[in-house]
């Protein structure tokens, strides 16, 4: 794999006026640093795989180029039925929304030349079936409701030139592992690939020298750069609820997201936040589409302050200012916990993410350091410290792993994974 330098401005990358009127009117006045490691290299048709932390600005360093390629190859290209130029695949609908309006906004300047669709599940098929009738440029998806789409003769992938995998390290996972399969045995084997993502577990990383061909490799995650704030606070155990609203009400947020790990722990939390005095919505599967498009638009335009959330937040939402993210239950991936982290602290404003542990949550929560490489002090709060400092011989201890799940198990798993993909032509 091969290195890049960095540009300090946009004209430097090579991006074109329309993209740079644009640029200026959103008042974007420099890239960030992996706008400007990436831009040049997909500009140039490379592979790429791209590490950053969340928030800095991952979404415009794939969306500029892709607008600048089909600028110019719009004219010699034919579209034929219901092609795809550029697709974009993503793990949640509403990541899908968002990175399509993202799209829109930096193509004003095109004057519609270019279409971009997004589709999900969790709605009528029939609208997003009428909105791909003769093609699209760019169609921003999640693998299952593309493969119905598919199977409905509503889309075809034989002419995708770019594939974008957002989000990759949840893309090449185990539960997306069968749907990626399917869908790249419909693409050109000829085409650009372009993973990004905050996070990329070993597991991934072996998969993705299959998918790629001789890609520019970008990592530019880093702790001592972050705005970000992390701290921990103890709790005794069944005071998580009291010590939560306390800090809520003490601290006065105008946003908080908070995280757990059930649906059913969304709605018994808010239950119990609202029997002290605090209004909190829900964010979580069972909701229907409509519904979290409400929730979530409302609580980005602060007009609900308190949001309770499962992990279908954590991944690639952009909620403008939010102060704080707080885990009341922790995520069961070291990874999750900071992808759920980066929800605040984005795009170079100040944030702070908070832990709630008890007892049993303390060996989880050393793992999740270790994994992701940094300590943080354990701290109390004046008025709920401790009945008796946390004893780590009372701590649970994960439970022994069933035979062939160790290392060697997993290494087999990833060879299988990355066979999968070598046979998907």
């Amino acid at each position: 794999m091969t290195t890049v330098k960095t540009l300090n401005t946009f004209p430097e990358l090579g991006l074109i006026p329309q993209l740079l009127a644009r640029l200026s009117e959103l008042e974007y006045l420099q890239p960030t640093p992996i706008q400007a490691h990436v831009i040049p290299s997909i500009l140039e048709g490379r592979d790429l795989i791209a590490g950053a932390n969340t928030g800095s600005g991952k979404t415009a360093a794939f969306a500029l180029p892709i607008l600048q390629q089909l600028d110019a190859d719009t004219k010699a290209q034919s579209k034929n039925g219901n092609y795809v130029s550029r697709l974009i695949l993503v793990p949640t609908r509403e990541l899908a929304k968002q990175v399509a309006d993202s799209i829109k906004s930096y193509a004003v300047h095109f004057n519609g030349a270019y279409k971009t669709v997004s589709v999900f599940g969790g709605v009528s098929t029939n609208k997003q079936m009428l909105a791909l009738r003769g093609g699209t440029d760019i169609l921003v998806a999640t693998p299952g409701r593309l493969l119905d789409l598919i199977s409905s003769n509503a889309i075809k992938l034989d002419m995708v030139k770019t594939l974008v995998l957002d989000e990759a390290d949840r893309m090449l996972s185990l539960g997306f592992t069968d749907e990626l399969a399917a869908l790249l045995k419909l693409m050109p084997t000829k085409k650009q690939t372009l993973l990004f993502s905050a996070t990329f577990p070993e597991a991934v990383t072996t998969l993705t020298t299959s998918l790629l061909n001789n890609p520019i490799e970008v990592q530019l995650q880093s702790a001592d750069e972050s705005t970000l704030v992390q701290r921990v606070f103890m709790a005794n155990k069944g005071e998580k609820t009291a010590l939560l609203a306390y800090l809520i009400q003490q601290h006065k947020w105008r946003k908080a997201l908070i995280f757990v790990n059930a649906k059913r722990h969304c709605d018994h939390l808010a239950q119990k936040l609202a029997k002290r005095g605090i209004t909190a919505e829900v964010f979580h599967g069972d909701k229907g589409q409509g519904a979290r498009n409400r929730v979530l638009d409302a609580f980005k335009s602060g007009e609900i302050e308190v949001l309770i959330a499962t992990d279908i937040a954590a991944r690639g939402l952009d909620i403008e200012k939010l102060p704080v993210v707080i885990n009341f239950d922790l995520p069961r991936s070291p990874a999750d916990y900071m992808h759920r982290i980066g929800r605040s602290g984005r795009a170079g404003e100040v944030g702070l993410a908070i832990s709630m542990i008890d007892q049993e949550d303390f060996h989880h929560f050393k793992v999740i350091e270790k994994k992701n490489k940094f300590s943080l002090e354990r701290e109390e709060v004046e008025g709920f410290e401790l009945h008796e400092p946390f004893n780590e011989s009372k701590v649970d201890k994960p439970m022994a792993k069933p035979a062939g799940t160790g290392k060697k198990k997993r290494k087999k798993q990833s060879q299988i994974n990355a066979d999968i993909w070598l046979n998907r032509g």
